[in-house]
């Protein structure tokens, strides 16, 4: 489940194969002169860090799984 949240969360804020960015630059076009205008705008996109640290974890996790094994119980009396 952690892995596929992870690759989601990734997937939803733009698949960015770089660091994790908390803004991002938008070019908006002046509508009188016609210039190009680079504006700086917040938002966060996850970056491939992130995306690795959840996938290790979600491995971590599964592979403690294994660690504790479970018992049957037999009810019949």
């Amino acid at each position: 489940m952690l892995a596929l949240a992870t690759l989601g969360a990734w997937l939803a804020t733009g698949a960015h194969s770089g660091w994790t960015k908390t803004s991002v630059t938008v070019v908006e076009v002046d509508a009188v002169t016609g210039l190009e205008n680079p504006v700086q705008q917040k938002k966060f996109v996850m970056g491939v860090e992130l995306l690795g640290v959840g996938l290790i974890g979600a491995a971590v996790l599964a592979g403690a799984s294994f660690l504790f094994k479970t018992t049957k119980t037999n009810n019949q009396q």
